[in-house]
């Protein structure tokens, strides 16, 4: 099967929406589950990520026992989303502008939130703009310190030249080059799933799905300043159902910024992602059973 067909067959499992920003973007959304009431789970991801990386917990989330409408979003310039002619717009205050976008569209007053990565970096920008909408917050490999090493992993990884690969399953040999360390507990068809996450096939080839000018900030970035930390956003999440998942082997989110987090934040739920690095998969190794626990509790 290739990965256009197997991405094809997921289309059963949720519809796609677009929506419109005030500064004219078109934003792309899958939402799961569309007819379920109750609080709804949106899911934010990484910095060149997209919403294919919910899929296979979404649709968990959308039919388990006690079952939540899921939305997983391509923030601007990533999957199906608009691409920004203005470069400087991929930021985070903007992305979390169209998050709060997304809500109104869907009429959406408090949701559950997923944020993976850069995803949680936004909610801690929501946190402290707009808590009202935050009814739970699950943080997935990502805190209010972000460690130097790992800006550096991800900074070299978005560098290196890399040849297009020919089609999926030579995408998913390269990412298991790669990040294979980082990833002891991934099985072949995790590799595979991976790929069909970050790749989607354009004009024939087998491309990253997100803008290139988004990599080059990365690329770009000076590392030898100081990273400013979002303590003060943390604290924003004070009366926040809270969960932080951590990457055993990740280089991001610290053992030592977890365990505080945990002591400024006492009701925070932790789990460790055994066999994983930067960032988590979270429809693996019961991870997803945790997390509708957690939003099932949150909700009571």
């Amino acid at each position: 099967m290739t990965g256009k067909d197997r991405q094809d067959s997921h289309r059963q499992d949720f519809v796609s929406r677009f929506i419109q920003t005030p500064d004219g973007h078109s934003l792309h959304i899958r939402i799961y589950g569309e007819d379920l009431s109750g609080i709804p789970v949106i899911c934010l991801p990484g910095l060149t990520r997209n919403s294919r990386d919910f899929h296979q917990l979404a649709v968990i989330l959308s039919q388990s026992a006690n079952p939540s409408r899921v939305v997983t979003v391509d923030s601007r310039g990533r999957g199906l989303s608009d691409r920004d002619g203005d470069k400087s717009r991929y930021a985070l205050p903007v992305e979390a502008l169209d998050v709060v976008t997304v809500l109104d569209a869907l009429a959406v007053d408090r949701a559950a939130f997923i944020g993976t990565s850069r995803g949680g970096l936004i909610l801690h920008l929501l946190a402290a703009s707009h808590p009202e909408r935050l009814a739970a917050v699950v943080l997935n490999d990502i805190g209010p310190v972000i460690e130097r090493e790992g800006l550096e992993q991800i900074k070299a990884y978005l560098g290196r030249e890399q040849k297009a690969p020919s089609d999926m399953g030579e995408a998913a040999g390269m990412l298991r080059a790669i990040h294979g360390d980082a990833f002891p507990a991934l099985r072949p068809e995790d590799w595979r799933d991976m790929a069909d996450a970050i790749y989607r096939e354009i004009d024939g080839r087998i491309v990253a799905d997100f803008d290139p000018a988004i990599a080059a900030q990365m690329v770009g970035a000076d590392l030898s300043q100081p990273i400013p930390d979002l303590w003060k956003n943390f604290e924003a999440f004070d009366r926040t159902p809270l969960m932080a998942i951590r990457g055993e082997t990740s280089k991001l989110l610290s053992p030592k910024t977890l365990a505080e987090m945990a002591l400024r934040h006492p009701g925070l739920v932790t789990v460790i992602a055994k066999g994983q690095g930067h960032a988590p998969i979270l429809h693996l190794d019961g991870l997803a059973a945790r997390i509708a626990d957690f939003l099932t509790a949150a909700s009571a």
